[in-house]
């Protein structure tokens, strides 16, 4: 026995640090870095998944906030930490997709440069108008801006964004130059949507979060939805695919989480474990309703093949737009 022990202690030794670490993971808290500010959906999204997460992994999961250039900073410090499994990100759409997608001069990352261990929800992408409009249908919308380039106007909240790329993605698609609607800015989603309402522009294509209340209450007749099928709130409104117009299927927006690249196997394993412990989750998954967005909960190589559909999409906007 005591030679058994002697060994023991001596193997243990010689293994490297990491790995014994690894095999034991996680010791000590978890940090989940929101790279947007305190009170929004992502940053919701995030201390809905840590609070959910820490039940399963046996350890506290703390949710620090690094805000900075539109989620960038805050994804490369999460990029450039140990990929020890307690520094993970909370990965959302615009930091993990559309900045990745966009033709800029030193980029600090790419959309495959992080670990994707899943994505945890989508809020889906819905094109809307006013409900006195007389398109009645997405293919009503799109003729009359075939039959009118240039005339059509819609609301954003920024270039870059989930709000302003739509468009761009259906003028594509129609074979359109990417300016056959006119985008008029405005400072947030909320004043965007306003527009839409005050009848300033003709349509609106946002997320479904910010518009449900309008389209339930029948001020905004929403043309199609991003989601794989019908949502049960709305059995009316068809997905774009059954409208005809499935390329906005890849115009969502959505939550992830993401690791440093090369993060251990063991921590992988760990982290997949609770993940779809999480998925089942009835607090995680009131809290993500709540939120207006759908539970995806997929696998590491669903998560890579969704993202990498939307970067194609978004690609192919930002090179036409040079």
């Amino acid at each position: 026995m005591r030679f058994f022990l002697l060994f023991l202690t001596a193997l243990m030794l010689w293994f490297p640090a990491d790995i014994v670490q690894a095999a034991q993971y996680p010791t000590r808290p978890i940090t989940i870095v929101v790279p947007y500010g305190p009170g929004g959906v992502s940053d919701l999204a995030g201390r809905a998944l840590a609070a959910a997460a820490q039940k399963y992994l046996g350890q506290p999961v703390m949710v620090v906030n690094k805000v900075g250039a539109g989620g960038v900073s805050g994804s490369h410090f999460v990029l450039n930490s140990k990929p020890d499994g307690y520094t993970m990100l909370l990965a959302r759409v615009g930091s993990q997709s559309v900045y990745p997608a966009q033709n800029v001069p030193n980029k600090l990352y790419d959309w495959d440069s992080f670990d994707m261990l899943t994505i945890l929800d989508e809020n889906p992408y819905v094109v809307t108008v006013l409900s006195s409009s007389p398109y009645k249908t997405m293919q009503d919308l799109a003729d009359a801006i075939k039959a009118n380039p240039g005339k059509l106007k819609y609301s954003h909240s920024g270039t870059s964004t989930i709000l302003s790329l739509g468009p761009q993605v259906l003028n594509k698609e129609l074979g359109l130059p990417l300016n056959a609607t006119v985008g008029i800015p405005f400072t947030s989603d909320g004043d965007a949507k306003i527009a839409l309402l005050g009848r300033n522009v003709d349509f609106l294509g946002a997320n479904l979060t910010a518009m449900m209340d309008q389209i339930l209450a029948g001020e905004v007749r929403a043309l199609g939805v991003s989601t794989k099928e019908r949502l049960k709130e709305l059995p009316d409104v068809p997905t774009f695919e059954e409208a005809g117009f499935p390329v906005l299927m890849n115009i969502t927006g959505w939550s992830g989480l993401y690791g440093p690249k090369n993060l251990p196997p063991e921590v992988t394993a760990v982290w997949l474990d609770v993940l779809n412990k999480v998925r089942a989750d009835e607090k995680w998954l009131e809290v993500t309703l709540s939120l207006g967005s759908v539970p995806v909960m997929n696998s590491p190589e669903e998560a890579k093949e969704y993202v990498r559909k939307q970067i194609d999409v978004f690609k192919s906007i930002f090179a036409d737009a040079l």
